[in-house]
């Protein structure tokens, strides 16, 4: 006697489980990524205007944001745009977190006594890690680039 195949609709949740368990997530990481974006754009915001905007590329990650934004919203609705657009835009708020990371380790360095007082400039001077943020949400975008579009 041979087992029968039951086949039932997944629904919700079990839906949800059922693509990522089989790498069909593109869509919905999509549309996480432009979320993140927005909400880390407006993070950012805040705290470079905190600090006055006092260097130009404080305005980058501020910008980017939306783009990325419209990219990953692109790819919910487009399968093309999930794996032209969102890449790209992904790829370069990832680049300029990384130009970030960089930029807040000079900041450091800059304040009274440099890294010889690390923990006073870690805590007193721009957040080190900070910018490292930004490139979990273009890793993001660039992870749902690569995997399958959900059914």
């Amino acid at each position: 006697m041979t087992p029968r195949k039951t086949t039932t609709a997944l629904h919700g949740i079990d839906r949800l489980v059922r693509n990522i368990e089989t790498g069909r997530f593109e869509r919905s990481l999509s549309g996480l990524t432009a979320a993140g974006s927005l909400v880390t754009a407006a993070e950012i915001y805040f705290e470079h205007d905190k600090a006055s905007f006092g260097n130009p590329w404080m305005w980058a990650p501020v910008a980017l944001g939306p783009m990325v934004a419209a990219a990953g919203i692109a790819g919910v609705f487009s399968k093309r745009a999930a794996k032209t657009l969102l890449p790209i835009a992904a790829a370069t708020i990832v680049a300029n977190g990384l130009q970030g990371t960089y930029l807040h380790a000079r900041g450091v360095a800059q304040k009274p006594g440099g890294w010889r007082n690390a923990r006073y400039n870690l805590e007193m001077g721009p957040p080190l890690l900070a910018p490292l943020l930004v490139t979990v949400v273009g890793g993001m975008g660039l992870l749902a680039a690569i995997l399958r579009r959900e059914k």
